[in-house]
């Protein structure tokens, strides 16, 4: 049986919730497939989430790995592309730690690409009157530590799939609900079991 790993984030930056694990649970409550939904919370801290989510891919030796996370600034779900080598954060994680341009995983690649079919994702998305983008950068705070991480594990063997998914807040005026976003997480989650190879159509952006 296959087996997918899908995780979310707690709350960072003093705030009271995130809907990453929100989203995540929501999907984990309305799992009807054959495959074995395996959810988890990831802490915001660069050191205890690179631990948990070890730990999580030795017992569990998922297919598929996708790890959602909190984008504030954006409005609509971004498909992520291409997870950096980078820890540099703005703000502190949730141990107070503030790395300033160090690598995710020391003698790795600058930088390692989805291997999720997102453009056949965004298609499915749109399908389903879900806006969404691909986008061609998670960050460097942990979400993108969690996405290269998880990247870099998939690459190592054979048939592993790993991507990440950035939702928005649910609180602001246009925003998403809860439900969307799960929604889209599911569709994503689909497409990463269902599909082979991604589209090949022009996407790229031009700013």
């Amino acid at each position: 049986m296959r087996t997918v790993l899908l995780t979310g984030f707690e709350p960072f930056d003093g705030a009271s919730r995130n809907p990453s694990i929100e989203t995540v649970r929501l999907v984990e409550r309305h799992w009807d497939r054959a495959e074995r939904l395996v959810v988890a919370e990831l802490p915001v801290a660069y050191d205890r989430m690179g631990a948990d989510l070890d730990a999580l891919l030795a017992e569990h030796r998922p297919d598929v790995v996708i790890g959602v996370g909190l984008a504030p600034g954006r409005d609509r779900i971004g498909l992520e592309r291409l997870a950096v080598n980078l820890c540099d954060a703005r703000i502190p994680d949730n141990d107070g730690a503030r790395p300033a341009e160090g690598p995710v995983l020391t003698g790795r690649p600058a930088a390692l690409f989805t291997s999720l079919p997102v453009k056949a994702t965004r298609a499915r998305l749109a399908d389903a009157g879900i806006e969404a983008e691909l986008s061609m950068t998670a960050g460097t705070f942990v979400c993108n530590a969690m996405f290269f991480r998880a990247t870099a594990w998939a690459g190592a063997a054979p048939g592993r799939r790993a991507g990440f998914v950035h939702v928005p807040m649910t609180d602001g005026a246009g925003s998403p609900g809860l439900a969307t976003l799960a929604r889209a997480v599911r569709l994503s989650v689909d497409a990463a079991l269902d599909i082979g190879a991604d589209l090949r159509v022009a996407a790229g952006g031009t700013d």
